[in-house]
């Protein structure tokens, strides 16, 4: 097995990672130091790339490797302290993670999307414009979400069937997740933070799905 570790930014390398082979890049990893990488991956039949960072670093890999067709290597996920993909995927923090994702058996995951084509790992929320009240309608599959106005919508994977699941906030009220194959909005006009990372642009519609591939998830 080729393993590589992917170190997003200045966070401290636990020790069970220290001998292994590592490329350092951005806290946002830099596609072009992950095509580098990947030749050498590919060189085994089984390879696996330990990405050590954020929820928003893991999202970035992932989003590349689905984009250009690599969903084959697997993918352990070392995050220094608690976020919402390390609870979603169950993967611990620092060397305990470390741990897992290099003894750890891959297993298939799904692979959740936007519409823009980018990977969502941990938590999306979805507000009105300027951190206003969110107005429009959503559904989860078949089930209606919400219809009018709430504080936020949010989504998040999950690490089985059927994949992605939603709820809203209204007032200081949280209803319960409702879960499908897919999430999808349709607004007058709204943000979306996608692992805590924010678009600027309005947009008129939103959808999470599950992808047509799953991802190997190092557990």
């Amino acid at each position: 097995m080729s393993t590589h570790v992917l170190r997003c930014g200045d966070i401290p390398v636990p020790i069970a990672l220290a001998s292994l082979p590592t490329t350092q890049t951005g806290p946002l990893p830099d596609v072009t130091v992950i095509d580098e990488l990947l030749p050498v991956l590919a060189a085994d039949s089984l390879p696996r790339l330990i990405v050590l960072g954020s929820d928003a670093g893991l999202a970035t890999v992932l989003t590349h490797l689905m984009r250009t067709e690599r969903l084959h290597v697997e993918v352990g996920f070392v995050p220094v302290e608690t976020t919402y993909a390390s609870r979603v995927y169950q993967t611990a923090t620092g060397n305990a993670a470390a741990k897992i994702a290099i003894d750890g058996r891959a297993i298939e995951t799904p692979l959740i999307r936007d519409d823009t084509g980018t990977v969502l790992v941990g938590r999306a929320s979805i507000t009105g414009i300027d951190g206003a009240a969110l107005e429009g309608e959503a559904y989860v599959d078949d089930t209606l979400l919400f219809s009018g106005t709430v504080a936020t919508m949010l989504i998040s994977p999950t690490m089985t069937m059927p994949g992605v699941r939603a709820r809203v906030r209204k007032g200081f009220r949280k209803r319960s997740w409702v879960s499908g194959r897919a999430a999808q909005l349709g607004t007058p006009g709204a943000i979306v933070t996608r692992d805590g990372i924010t678009t600027e642009r309005k947009v008129p519609r939103s959808t999470f799905y599950r992808f047509e591939q799953p991802w190997l998830l190092v557990r």
